[in-house]
């Protein structure tokens, strides 16, 4: 029988029998009937015995990025959610990629073969209690997907994998199946004091409300009120806030519900500070971009302004057939751009209400087909290693960590470009950017894209490019705005891949400033300016990878090297600083920059075209982001655009709610803020006007609740969103009532968004 006319008769039989058993997946020895195994590059064996419930276990090492990957006769579309037990080790769930560590080295996630229909990866961290001495059972329940509580969604379910990211991974599993039923056992998961008068209670399940009791000081405290509130994206779990008849105050605080739920607290004594409405300067709404948005309604729900098309693939874009090579990001394979045509995605993205920016690509060469690479196992036999997927497919590096000889052929994989065909391209666009960049980091171009670009690139071949590549922008699309030179890293701000002999043949100049100096020039000898920004990439340098609670706090207090000049990076910037510049053992990088611009090149706009939190899934991941949108506003950045696409339900996705979420928007105009005591690395607040609204952000970064006196602001009726704390990462929104602004009570890890209404 043909397999697919099997799979189709199979199918409808398994759907069938799902609704009164749960489905096998793996039990002592083998496969169930009907998965197959799609692994790639991992060593599975299916009856290991050194770990094992029962007779055996699976045991799988994963290479970089593999997976173990099962694959249904059918769907599962039907069950309640997955079992399975694991024993891994959870201090090794971190992975450096770039210039960003992420704190995962492994993560599940489900996919649909025939609709390429694909759930968020969960994250191994969102797991507690994982060891590789025991086993952990897991059930993941498919209304409420860690870490986020979102439901799977629709799709064609068959498929889901275990995959390793960039470190590989090496566990055991046993025991897995799908469910037919979950019981969701009622619970009170928290209960946090906020604002005034508010405790907020999160609960699963149907839980009795009316057994929840508050005392302040060992004295009961009435509720004269209850608004409950589900989000729409995470139904699994629901907040009630509770409005008390009596303000909070410091003391002890403690709340009671169901037989055996109990929440306790200190309230500190207060914070003050102060706002001054009457002093204001206007946010530039462009700070709350990110790259490579997914949707429209992404877009829209998070409040995105301004979206980039951008990263080390873009370098390769041939906008004449939409292929690009992955560069030393992957085996310098040609592909299928995954933004798909850039035309397009300038039209829907515009059209969802962002403006956008473009990456021009600005080298020699670029991407001929979808299918070439350029270090072929049969010309250079001795590489390090190769496409799991291709093994012809190499990276071009030797095992001691230098480049193959001579480089490749360029035309192995590319086609000439030019400004010729830039113009040609961009003349031809239906949708105009709003920004162009010129090209993507080049300046590490002999590492990225060696292929192409061998030779390390210097300060004059790097300016002559983006000299004749925004001449090229200018002239093709009049109006456009052209930012350059996106530079990757602090790094080389300062200096150029040639090394510091560059500096030397420049007047011992650091490089941003001989740039901005060299493009003032062009302005003045061509009678027109060529660059509108200086755009920049930022990654916070200090090592948070361990995520433990020292790694957390310092990555909460980093976001300091955003704009103080008394902040010591705790980093090596601190230890080898790479440039001549003043204060050079800070970054404080926005005054920094801004003072450049004003000196060199003013009236030059500065954009930060890439930067990122350092730890996306985790809560302090999003408290940095709602921390650095807030500085960004203040400080006075121009655009700037999040690396690459935070989850919408994740804590980044959640800071850009919180500022922007669904058309209700932080003020457009930043007001002056002052605390008395310097608390900077454990609190942050940010306030905003919009025609006489008052709207702010308050961060406690801080692992304890925080209460403040601060004074101006006014009274009165509030729309309130939050995430973060014991609540959880959730939408979580009310409408209250600031009745007294003497005590204000923020929780621990919590960011809190309020708008006079």
């Amino acid at each position: 029988m043909h397999s697919r006319l099997r799979s189709a008769l199979l199918a409808p039989l398994l759907l069938a029998w799902a609704a009164s058993a749960d489905l096998d997946v793996y039990v002592d020895g083998a496969l169930s009937s009907g998965w197959e195994n799609w692994s790639w590059n991992t060593n599975i064996n299916f009856a290991a015995t050194d770990l094992y419930k029962g007779l055996s276990s699976l045991s799988a090492t994963s290479d970089a990025w593999a997976a173990l990957s099962l694959k249904l006769e059918g769907l599962f579309n039907t069950y309640a959610g997955l079992q399975f037990d694991i024993a891994c080790d959870p201090s090794t769930l971190q992975c450096p990629i770039g210039d960003i560590w992420l704190t995962e080295l492994f993560q599940l996630y489900f996919q649909g073969t025939t609709d390429n229909s694909q759930s968020a990866n969960i994250p191994l961290s969102a797991i507690s209690g994982l060891s590789t001495a025991k086993f952990t059972t897991v059930t993941i329940d498919f209304s409420a997907l860690p870490p986020s509580g979102a439901p799977l969604g629709s799709g064609a379910w068959d498929r889901f994998n275990f995959q390793a990211l960039g470190s590989g991974a090496t566990y055991h599993i046993d025991n897995v199946k799908f469910l037919t039923s979950i019981t969701v056992q009622p619970l009170f998961l928290s209960a946090e004091p906020i604002g005034n008068d508010i405790i907020a209670v999160t609960t699963q399940g149907k839980v009795d409300l009316s057994t929840v009791k508050v005392k302040l000081n060992n004295t009961a405290i009435a509720i004269s009120n209850t608004t409950t509130y589900t989000p729409i994206d995470a139904p699994s779990k629901t907040i009630t806030y509770f409005t008390l008849a009596k303000a909070l105050a410091p003391g002890n605080l403690t709340v009671t519900a169901g037989t055996n739920s109990s929440f306790a607290y200190t309230l500190p004594a207060v914070r003050y500070g102060t706002i001054n409405p009457s002093n204001t300067k206007a946010i530039s709404p462009l700070i709350y971009g990110v790259n490579w948005p997914t949707s429209a309604s992404y877009i829209q729900h998070l409040g995105v302004t301004i979206s980039r098309w951008g990263g080390n693939a873009v370098t390769p874009y041939n906008p004449f057939g939409d292929f690009t090579n992955a560069g030393n990001d992957w085996y310098f394979e040609n592909r299928k751009s995954d933004g798909g045509n850039a035309d397009d995605w300038l039209g829907w993205v515009s059209g969802a209400g962002s403006k956008t920016l473009l990456t021009i690509p600005a080298l020699d060469w670029v991407a001929k087909d979808a299918t070439s690479y350029s270090f072929p196992k049969t010309i250079y036999p001795n590489q390090a290693a190769y496409d799991p997927y291709n093994s012809d497919a190499g990276n071009g590096l030797l095992a001691n960590g230098s480049w193959v000889s001579p480089p490749p052929d360029p035309t192995r994989g590319y086609t000439p470009w030019n400004t010729t065909l830039a113009k040609k391209w961009l003349t031809g666009l239906v949708h105009k950017p709003d920004i162009v960049t010129v090209d993507n980091e080049i300046e590490i171009a002999s590492n990225t894209h060696q292929d192409m670009h061998p030779i390390p690139m210097s300060y004059d071949e790097e300016l002559s490019r983006v000299v004749n590549f925004a001449a090229a922008a200018k002239e093709a699309l009049p109006s456009v705005k052209v930012a350059a030179p996106s530079t990757c890293s602090w790094w080389f701000y300062w200096t150029s891949m040639v090394g510091y002999s560059d500096n030397t043949a420049h007047n011992n100049m650091d490089f941003l400033p001989w740039f901005l100096q060299q493009m003032k020039a062009k302005e003045t000898s061509l009678g027109k300016r060529l660059l509108d920004y200086l755009d920049i990439h930022y990654y916070f340098q200090p090592d948070t990878s361990a995520n433990d609670a020292a790694a957390k706090a310092l990555r909460l207090r980093m976001t300091r090297s955003l704009w103080d000049p008394s902040y010591v990076d705790e980093s090596w910037v601190s230890n080898n600083p790479p440039n001549h510049q003043p204060n050079n053992k800070a970054v404080w990088l926005i005054p920094r920059m801004q003072q450049l611009i004003a000196q060199y090149y003013p009236g030059t706009k500065l954009s930060i075209s890439e930067w990122a939190s350092t730890a996306d899934g985790d809560v302090t991941g999003g408290l940095v982001t709602a921390d650095s949108l807030g500085i960004f506003g203040r400080y006075g950045v121009d655009t700037a655009t999040y690396w690459a696409t935070p989850d919408e339900k994740g804590p980044v996705g959640l800071a850009y709610w919180l500022y922007r979420g669904y058309g209700t928007y932080f003020g457009a105009n930043s007001v002056q803020v002052n605390m008395a005591d310097v608390i900077d690395g454990v609190f942050g607040l940010y306030a905003g006007i919009d025609s006489g609204k008052v709207s702010l952000v308050w961060i406690n970064k801080n692992t304890t609740p925080m209460s403040f006196y601060i004074s101006n602001v006014p009274t009165g009726k509030y729309f309130v969103r939050h995430f973060g704390g014991a609540a959880g990462n959730a939408k979580w929104q009310t409408t209250t009532t600031l009745k007294s602004n003497t005590y204000v009570v923020i929780p621990a890890y919590t960011a809190v968004f309020m708008k006079q209404l």
